[in-house]
């Protein structure tokens, strides 16, 4: 059975107090009275306890093991080394609803049964600055996704993580107010409202939602403090687990729109059609728009004002924090020149772009696009796809033949193109002819939070905030 570090302090003597101390999903292990043996994983932070017990920390392939036994008062403060992942094992004997909301089965000696067992890598989910493991489960699709009801079950609701949010206490028991955007309500209330009325069962609880386009908190009422922080945290998977599933909204980008990129550009496309229009699927609606030529650093699901104005304030912060050193308030002079292919048959290519790289050979442009995008990702704004940005500008994509915009729009889809089979074309030729081509210099002196499908008065995208090197 799984409880609560109160519960099983509680049962054993009632004398040792947790303070500041969460345990995150632990598995606490009775091994005889006056001592008591706390599992759980590897976490992030200071973490600072108070209790009537002597101490002492040791580390498992579990993670961190604190063993209590009977003493004095003591007071200490632990910094662990922080963690990004964390191999899960799961019961090999217990039925497979209780392994899927169980964090650590373990029975008799639990070091010696990990080396017995399967060691498994389940997804974690980052919230907050913790890591959540996301537990697999049998989902029920429905015809309209509005109403679909994705709730996995949690188990007890006083053995929830640790919280890194405020939970107030009212006269009729406690609160909790949480900042979610208005299209991830019907997440959250699910089919019928079947989602909401069972995270308010379960967790004991009551759910007030704004009303449907209504920007504002969702807030968490209960008379038990545990159930409030229950619920609060499965609402926070629920937005994470969904808000992945959204189209993108913006993106972070360099603009390649200058007079002389413009014009090579179209030499580029006159030439291509003059030489290779008879080779297999290649046609002028394979080109990009010159207007929008662009390097994207990456995708970001922002929905609502909150968001974007989030998004604006940590571009500045990005220029206080390293631009600035980088660029020493200049420009960065780039060359956009030669061309490769993202598939690895140039008989059969779907995408086809421009390399782009500093003239002067240093890699200021390319510390620029990770740095911004690390720090994007660390602000839970952008999901991270690669260790490093492709410094690229997209030229010729198959996805431009029933529509130019259509490139933006799948993107961010899980990765899924709206046509069952995209159509590629013959680039050998291209290729062949054109592997050196160059489109010019020019200088990149801002990046661009773009908006998708929007144009501005140059052609380029709207633009919703922008940096400036100089």
């Amino acid at each position: 059975m799984y409880l609560s570090a109160q519960e099983v302090i509680a049962r054993v003597s009632g004398s040792l107090r947790v303070g500041a101390l969460a345990l995150p999903q632990c598995r606490i292990q009775v091994q005889l009275p006056g001592a008591v043996t706390y599992y759980y994983p590897p976490f992030q932070g200071v973490v600072s306890y108070s209790d009537t017990y002597d101490t002492f920390w040791e580390q498992s392939p579990l993670g961190y093991v604190k063993r209590a036994f009977r003493g004095g008062a003591r007071s200490e403060t632990l910094n662990p080394d922080p963690v990004t992942e964390l191999p899960l094992t799961p019961p090999a004997e217990e039925d497979e609803e209780e392994a899927a909301i169980s964090p650590f089965s373990l029975k008799g000696t639990m070091i010696d049964r990990m080396s017995s067992m399967d060691v498994l890598r389940p997804a974690l989910i980052r919230i907050g600055g913790r890591i959540y493991r996301k537990n697999i489960i049998q989902q029920q699709t429905y015809p309209n996704e509005e109403e679909d009801d994705f709730y996995a079950d949690s188990g007890d609701p006083t053995d929830e993580p640790c919280d890194t949010f405020l939970v107030e206490e009212t006269e009729r028991g406690f609160q909790c107010a949480v900042e979610v955007p208005s299209p991830l309500y019907k997440y959250i209330i699910g089919k019928k409202g079947e989602t909401r009325k069972r995270l308010e069962t379960e967790t004991r609880t009551s759910i007030s939602i704004p009303k449907p386009g209504i920007e504002g908190q969702i807030v968490i009422t209960g008379q038990q403090r545990s159930g409030v922080v229950s619920a609060r945290t499965r609402i926070d998977v629920l937005v994470e687990s969904f808000r992945k599933k959204q189209p993108f909204t913006h993106f972070l980008s360099f603009a390649l729109t200058q007079p002389v990129i413009q014009e090579k550009f179209l030499q580029f496309k006159e030439e291509v059609l003059e030489k290779c229009s008879k080779d297999h699927g290649v046609n002028s609606t394979l080109f990009q728009n010159p207007a929008k030529l662009h390097l994207t650093i990456g995708t970001l699901v922002l929905l609502n004002e909150q968001e974007i104005q989030k998004a604006c304030e940590l571009l500045q912060k990005s220029k206080e924090d390293f631009i600035d050193k980088t660029v020493g308030g200049k420009p960065l002079t780039v060359e956009v020149a030669g061309i490769e292919y993202m598939n690895d048959d140039p008989a059969m290519i779907d995408v086809l772009y421009a390399n782009v790289h500093m003239k002067d050979g240093s890699d200021k442009l390319q510390i620029i696009a990770d740095r911004l995008m690390e720090q994007f990702v660390s602000s839970g704004l952008m999901i991270k796809e690669w260790d490093r940005v492709k410094l690229h500008a997209t030229i010729m994509n198959t996805r431009f033949r029933k529509d130019p915009n259509v490139e933006e729009q799948n993107n961010a889809v899980t990765g899924k193109s709206p046509f069952k089979e995209r159509e590629t074309f013959d680039g050998r030729n291209i290729l062949k002819i054109f592997e050196n081509f160059c489109f010019g210099e020019l200088q990149l002196n801002s990046v661009h939070l773009s908006q998708r499908f929007s144009t501005d008065s140059s052609g380029y995208y709207a633009t919703s905030g922008q940096l400036t090197f100089s």
